[in-house]
């Protein structure tokens, strides 16, 4: 696929993840079930186990932001070590590419965690468990959240 089309797709790819984001939550799905109509290579069951992942994982903040997480699931779908293959090498390709996703979005918005992203989102952290916490840091993001899932689906779109 030339760039051209691969800049294009992307496009679409933020569009629609970041209307995912907005409408149904659960970012790092989000970023899969739209590359997964955009270019294919993720199933059903990837896009389904990546729902704990969402908030920096269970909801807690303190892992990597779930947009970031799904973009990650999506290269490794397409370049990371098969299965039957775990005692060939550490495939370091995917590693690469893994980096370089991490290394643009943490240069993009100011950190990789949820809470770092609530922070520069918001200027504070929230606890997600609490629902007036989690209602207040739905108002206070705006689509920064969305914004973040749609730019990670459209980079990685670029990607592969």
């Amino acid at each position: 696929m030339d760039t051209e089309t691969k800049q294009s797709l992307g496009e679409q790819a933020y569009e629609k993840a970041l209307k995912y984001e907005l409408d149904y939550g659960c970012c790092p799905q989000c970023v899969l079930a739209t590359v997964q109509e955009t270019v294919g290579i993720i199933d059903d069951q990837t896009v389904k186990a990546s729902h704990g992942l969402s908030g920096g994982g269970g909801l807690l903040g303190e892992g990597v932001c779930g947009a970031l997480s799904g973009g990650l699931l999506a290269l490794s779908a397409k370049y990371g070590r098969d299965r039957d293959k775990l005692d060939k090498g550490r495939c370091i390709n995917n590693f690469q590419k893994a980096k370089e996703l991490t290394e643009r979005f943490r240069q993009e918005f100011g950190g990789i965690t949820c809470k770092e992203l609530q922070q520069q989102f918001t200027g504070r952290t929230y606890d997600m468990w609490n629902a007036a916490e989690y209602k207040a840091f739905d108002q206070s993001r705006g689509q920064q959240c969305a914004h973040a899932t749609g730019t990670v689906t459209k980079w990685v779109v670029e990607m592969l």
